[in-house]
């Protein structure tokens, strides 16, 4: 494919988080939620850094031993200058949120705008509070600089002058242990909210901290960030089990080169050559002049001291009648399928499912694979309750979901205790599937219950990721889940699946597939459409198959969170495709693939985006909606959120993230819009039905 045909995914990347900071620039926001899209879109930014930066400045190492230029020099540049655009357009942002927050009464004060009853306040908190948490480390020739900064910290690079002589301290800011945001006593009038960040309480202290160790004139201090290559390898030592493998790439992880330094704007250029230097910063690595302060993704958390309606309204998640009808779950599945949709819905039902089945004395057995679960996970306690009971628990766990691996290895070995089989997946597959399997001895005969869903089995994240989660009795499906659970284990072992669409087997035929399918139809005169909801679409297969499902004339819809390859507004090759992204206050997140097939509606959920290494390099499945009230409850939500005319941002060839025109059109927010229409399916009484399996028309 021609590059002109393709868009670079880490600079399509950049784009999906300016349309993040779009969002803290939003007036029409709530300004504690802009706030809080500060330290979201900061967050992503460390993420990209440790992933996307990193992997560009390997390619380029290895490009250089090899004699090689496939163009990543000039790529990584373009990343440095959008990088550099949306640093600036981040410190314009929080400038004019600090503003705004003053005007709501609310004040994030600095060390210097401390009344002199905060003072004394502040020094007590120091004593108090602080202190215990604090060791200076002290910089000579012999520190290794490398070793000692941790990634996702932030830190005080302290300068001691004595006359002529100077020394260089480092202080971690101790957010592991106090919150960055520390609210002051009322001083005068009770109206006034005053905050200030615990790193200019430490700033403010400096004299407590360093009086009687050291002779000083002066001492100032200068915030610092360090982010490191999140990859690690992996030995290839037999004997070594794969836990041991992962617990030492972590340890590498720790100690990883950094691919980014950030500093003070107002840090003496001494200083900040010789951080350089002891950090090995090289010309391949980005070091950036920032504001006096890092870390932003702590503002993620910022607390509202304010009225409430500084923040979003709570949208409180639904019950479901479906469930609700029925005294245990199993009654309820077997009625008919139940698709839930999480924030809007309840978590609490898929919790529910497996709490039953651990001592439902019907449940034989519970198989499950785990990517990322929450450290406080009441599901993982109930598989643990489940095996206590004599079930056969099988839990496939991810070692090496990324930024969960620690999390991961100390429920592997929780579960193992608790005498759970673990099983660690494919040696060269990352297990990605969310994928539950109950099985029941019904009438002396084994009864498959399966959840297949779009996102992970996380309580946390589910209350602002959206995805789905279907719930089936339909045997061939459940059949066909076990199957994949075998294959996880024997993965030399080949299957045929009829119903769920799975990678690596046969996920890139069966896309290719249901797009020809339209192709053809649109190729003799009829009818053709496809809409896809992702969050990445950079598999250059995919990408031109849907060039010539365009240029033969099938309607294309997108909603792409992310990460886009295709080129929008390409004139003879996708006259057909319009694009949308939506960033709003949840983070869209399932896939949902559906395909008009002569009006047959085929409509899918899956755990896969349209990369290639989900296609080809992990375990992924995706499942058909048979039940036709389901099918047509996704098709209207997806309508809804191509009708969103607030939150919605058109992806074109420029990446210029421009709002969809609402015109003369009614004002639409999807995410709102989603809860009230899932509120009044579940405000409708359900007629109970007891028997009969669910129809696949």
């Amino acid at each position: 494919m021609s590059d002109s045909l393709y868009i670079e995914k880490e600079l399509s990347w950049l784009s999906f988080n300016q349309r993040v900071l779009q969002e803290a620039q939003d007036h029409s926001v709530p300004i504690i939620e802009r706030v809080r899209f500060l330290g979201i879109f900061s967050n992503n930014q460390d993420e990209f850094y440790k992933v996307r930066v990193a992997a560009l400045k390997r390619r380029i190492i290895l490009n250089e031993l090899k004699s090689k230029d496939d163009g990543s020099i000039q790529l990584l540049n373009d990343v440095q200058a959008k990088l550099a655009e949306l640093q600036q357009d981040f410190d314009d942002t929080y400038r004019e949120i600090i503003l705004t927050l003053a005007r709501r009464n609310i004040f994030l004060i600095n060390e210097d705008q401390l009344s002199d009853n905060h003072q004394n306040w502040v020094r007590k908190y120091f004593k108090d509070k602080v202190l215990r948490h604090i060791t200076p480390i002290v910089l000579t020739k012999r520190t290794d600089l490398v070793r000692f900064l941790k990634d996702e910290y932030t830190y005080l690079a302290v300068e001691v002058k004595k006359g002529d002589d100077e020394s260089h301290l480092l202080i971690e800011i101790p957010t592991d242990s106090l919150p960055r945001f520390v609210v002051l006593p009322p001083d005068g009038s009770k109206t006034r909210k005053t905050l200030i960040i615990l790193d200019n309480i430490i700033r403010f202290c400096l004299d407590d901290l360093l009086t009687g160790f050291y002779e000083y004139d002066s001492v100032s201090a200068y915030s610092v960030k360090m982010t490191r290559d999140a990859e690690y390898d992996l030995t290839d030592e037999v004997d070594q089990g794969l836990l041991e493998k992962m617990s030492e790439g972590i340890k590498q992880r720790l100690t990883a080169e950094p691919v980014r330094f950030v500093y003070d704007r107002e840090m003496p250029n001494s200083m900040i050559k010789r951080l350089s230097k002891m950090l090995h910063i090289s010309k391949l690595d980005h070091s950036v002049s920032g504001s006096r302060y890092h870390n932003f993704k702590d503002f993620i958390g910022f607390p509202n001291v304010g009225r409430k309606y500084l923040e979003n309204p709570k949208l409180p998640a639904l019950n479901c009648r479906d469930f609700d009808s029925f005294d245990t779950v199993f009654s309820a599945i077997s009625a008919r399928d139940i698709l839930l949709y999480y924030p809007y819905h309840k978590f609490r039902y898929i919790s529910e499912f497996v709490r039953q089945a651990s001592f439902d004395p019907k449940v034989t057995s519970i198989k499950i694979n785990i990517y990322r679960v929450a450290k406080k996970s009441h599901l993982m306690n109930s598989l643990i309750d489940a095996a206590n009971n004599g079930k056969r628990v099988t839990v496939v766990i991810e070692l090496r979901a990324r930024f969960d691996e620690g999390a991961n290895i100390g429920w592997a070995q929780m579960l193992t205790d608790a005498g759970v089989k673990v099983v660690f997946g494919v040696p060269s597959l990352k297990v990605h599937s969310k994928l539950l399997l109950i099985t029941r001895k019904e009438d002396d005969q084994r009864v498959y219950y399966s959840h297949i869903g779009t996102g992970n089995f996380h309580e946390k994240t589910a209350k602002i990721y959206t995805d789905f989660a279907l719930f089936t009795k339909n045997q061939e499906i459940g059949q066909e889940v076990e199957n994949v659970f075998s294959f996880i284990q024997k993965p030399y072992r080949r299957f045929k699946f009829q119903h769920l669409i799975v990678s690596p087997n046969d996920t890139r035929r069966r896309l290719f597939s249901l797009i020809d399918y339209e192709i053809n139809q649109a190729n003799a005169g009829n009818p053709a459409a496809i809409t896809i909801k992702v969050n990445n679409l950079v598999d250059k297969g995919v990408v031109t198959r849907l060039y010539a499902a365009s240029k033969a004339g099938v309607k294309i819809r997108m909603i792409i969170r992310g990460m886009c390859s295709l080129v929008p507004g390409l004139e003879g090759n996708n006259d057909n495709i319009k694009i949308i992204s939506i960033v709003d206050r949840f983070l869209e997140h399932p896939r949902v693939f559906h395909f008009h097939h002569s009006g047959e509606d085929q409509v899918y959920i899956a755990s896969f985006d349209w990369m290639t290494r989900n296609i080809e390099e992990r375990v992924e499945v995706g499942v058909p909606i048979y039940n036709d009230e389901l099918k047509q409850r996704v098709i209207d939500l997806m309508d809804l959120q191509f009708a969103d005319t607030t939150k919605a941002r058109i992806i074109d060839a420029k990446q210029q993230n421009l709002y969809v025109r609402r015109g003369n059109r009614r004002k639409i927010r999807s995410q709102v819009w989603t809860h009230d229409y899932l509120k009044a399916i579940e405000s409708k009484p359900r007629r109970i039905v007891t028997s009969g399996e669910p129809s696949k028309t």
